[in-house]
């Protein structure tokens, strides 16, 4: 049995109350809050696994939240919203999101989704030494830019650099496999270790928030190089 909790913040009951009876089918703890604030002041006081965060609640919606939430915590969020449009969920994504799912939907697609996302975390989070010893290296330098994957830190210079996990992994696979190109597909199932489906977009998102965070121009980028029609790499 699962011995995780998950944070439930939705400003309908009814399906607060329908995620929470799923989760606890499976096995998971949960906690739930009708807004972004009672979320805040739940997870100052509870160690959560996961978060499903509704975008739009009163009080502090879940964009907002979500930045509160990632200024310090790096739990994975995954977003719940009525709007199906690609600039919804690029928001929610570039905000600090990891997953984004669009109202209506299948509650077993998002119990499959908090089950990703958590093996994913864990995984990141207890396999460091396995990681370390497959990749014989644990500071990857790319001119002044580094990245230290026994703390989890990446710095400019000596300006530290503040990534997500899922962001890290992306730099973190390219900067591990320099000259090497990875098309969206490749990076997908390198670091989700799911099966990736055409229209999705998130790797994009992600990379382009990342560049947003180390590049000083985005539109002539320094590290993370687009090869046209191909992928992206890191060059040597």
């Amino acid at each position: 049995m699962n011995k995780e909790t998950i944070l439930i913040v939705d400003d309908e009951k009814e399906i607060r109350d329908l995620l929470d009876i799923y989760l606890k089918n499976e096995g998971y703890e949960t906690l739930k809050a009708a807004d972004g604030e009672e979320a805040l002041n739940i997870l100052v006081n509870n160690q959560v696994s996961l978060i499903i965060l509704d975008v739009m609640m009163p009080k502090l919606d879940g964009i907002a939240a979500c930045m509160k939430i990632r200024e310090e915590n790096n739990t994975p969020i995954i977003m719940l919203s009525a709007k199906s449009e690609d600039m919804d969920k690029i928001m929610g994504l570039t905000t600090g999101a990891d997953d984004y799912l669009t109202k209506p939907f299948n509650p077993l697609e998002l119990i499959a989704r908090v089950k990703s996302q958590i093996r994913r975390y864990t995984r990141l989070n207890n396999n460091f030494s396995e990681q370390r010893e497959a990749y014989k290296a644990n500071i990857v330098e790319v001119d002044d830019l580094i990245i230290n994957f026994d703390t989890h830190e990446v710095k400019i210079g000596e300006k530290e650099i503040k990534l997500t996990p899922t962001e890290f992994d992306i730099l973190g696979l390219l900067a591990r496999n320099k000259g090497k190109i990875f098309s969206i597909e490749n990076i997908y199932e390198s670091v989700w270790k799911e099966e990736f489906m055409q229209s999705d977009n998130t790797v994009m998102v992600h990379i382009r928030k990342i560049r947003e965070k180390i590049e000083e121009n985005t539109r002539k980028p320094k590290y993370i190089k687009t090869v046209w029609g191909v992928g992206y790499k890191i060059e040597k």
